[in-house]
């Protein structure tokens, strides 16, 4: 049914008496990859798997008047059966020539290529680090205002965004209310400076999660409601570097996520990625960090009557143990342009878990990246 209606709103778009007005492009990215054991990498293991990361996109925007423009934008992921899914939907407003308001649902500019994320042309790597970009709310519902002017030869990017999120995380569903970003960038010829603070109010559910909370508030309603992760203050925090002089280059981001009140660890994560430009090849290395493996809610247990505290510490540390993460991977990527719209590229990255070694992997990727 949501595939005959899409099929039906751009069928109308071209058909309509301002067809002309539309603007319709796509993008794709093809890519197979399989990991060296058994163990599990992004979703591969020693099993050719063509699913986890392969997607097909549409955008259609349109201009409304002078002033006004729509964009809606469409996605089908691999791992989700190549459901389509509305990823964007919103409403451009061009203020001035230096200020944009947007509203309804769109990206939020958290990182260098956020606008960018999906389109796997736009980037020398098969995939941006998931260190680093694969959070649970890159996409918001509210509104965003956008400035943008030089000052010298520096160009400025301040935005501001204000709404909520909603989505699947961790085999549960986290939300976000009262969510507002404040970002700024500056750039000079070869150099880019960003940063962004963010901040919300998180509620998250996940059914083994609420079950051993509930049996917690049974004994300890007061530790319970600490580990009840519902309206609790999040935030994050974002700096990123890029230094491109065309010939190589040099990328950099690091970012910080925490939900203060509860036994979700503070993550840490950074990566630094250089390159050269070789005519049509772009070979380039990769180094990803995520710590995430505090131990939170030890203050909170002592507060506790003793004779409650061993089987308290045992939840709390099935919860941390549940979502604590601490890994590097190291990458070696391959792009060559086939085309001024196709990329052709392979990596192999060695995943090193440094709280499990029998997690360590390493895994080998190939990817067709076209936009259209």
């Amino acid at each position: 049914m949501k595939q005959a209606l899409i099929a039906s709103a751009l069928t109308l778009c071209c058909t309509s008496p301002v067809y002309a007005d539309i603007r319709i492009n796509g993008f794709a990215n093809f890519i197979g990859g399989m990991t060296s054991s058994d163990e599990t990498v992004y979703g591969y293991d020693d099993s050719i798997s063509f699913s986890e990361e392969s997607l097909f996109a549409l955008q259609a925007s349109g201009d409304i008047n002078d002033q006004m423009s729509a964009t809606v934008q469409i996605l089908a992921r691999g791992e989700d059966d190549y459901e389509v899914e509305f990823e964007w939907a919103y409403l451009s407003y061009r203020v001035s020539n230096n200020v944009t308001a947007t509203a309804g649902r769109f990206r939020l500019p958290l990182f260098r290529y956020s606008d960018s994320l999906d389109v796997g042309y736009s980037y020398h790597w098969i995939a941006a680090p998931r260190n680093v970009y694969d959070i649970p709310f890159n996409n918001m519902d509210g509104f965003r205002l956008d400035y943008s002017d030089f000052v010298g030869d520096w160009e400025i990017k301040l935005g501001a965004a204000l709404g909520t999120f909603d989505n699947e995380v961790f085999n549960g569903n986290v939300e976000g209310d009262n969510t507002y970003m404040l970002s700024a960038e500056v750039g000079y010829e070869w150099l880019n400076l960003r940063g962004v603070y963010g901040a919300t109010k998180a509620t998250f559910n996940q059914q083994l999660v609420d079950a051993t909370i509930s049996q917690v508030a049974m004994v300890a309603p007061e530790f319970a409601d600490f580990l009840a992760i519902n309206e609790d203050s999040g935030k994050f925090i974002g700096i990123g570097l890029d230094i491109d002089h065309f010939t190589w280059f040099i990328k950099a981001e690091y970012t910080e996520v925490e939900i203060e009140r509860s036994y979700t660890p503070t993550d840490n994560a950074w990566y630094v990625s250089a390159g050269l430009r070789l005519g049509k090849w772009t070979p380039s290395v990769t180094y990803e960090d995520f710590e995430g493996d505090e131990q939170k809610g030890l203050d909170e247990l002592s507060a506790q009557p003793e004779a409650l505290q061993p089987a308290l510490l045992g939840a709390l540390q099935g919860l941390n143990a549940a979502f604590a993460q601490n890994y590097t991977v190291a990458t070696a990527t391959l792009r060559y342009d086939y085309d001024a719209n196709i990329a052709f590229k392979v990596d192999i990255s060695r995943y090193d878990d440094d709280l499990n070694d029998a997690q360590d992997a390493t895994l080998a990727r190939f990817a067709i990246n076209y936009v259209f």
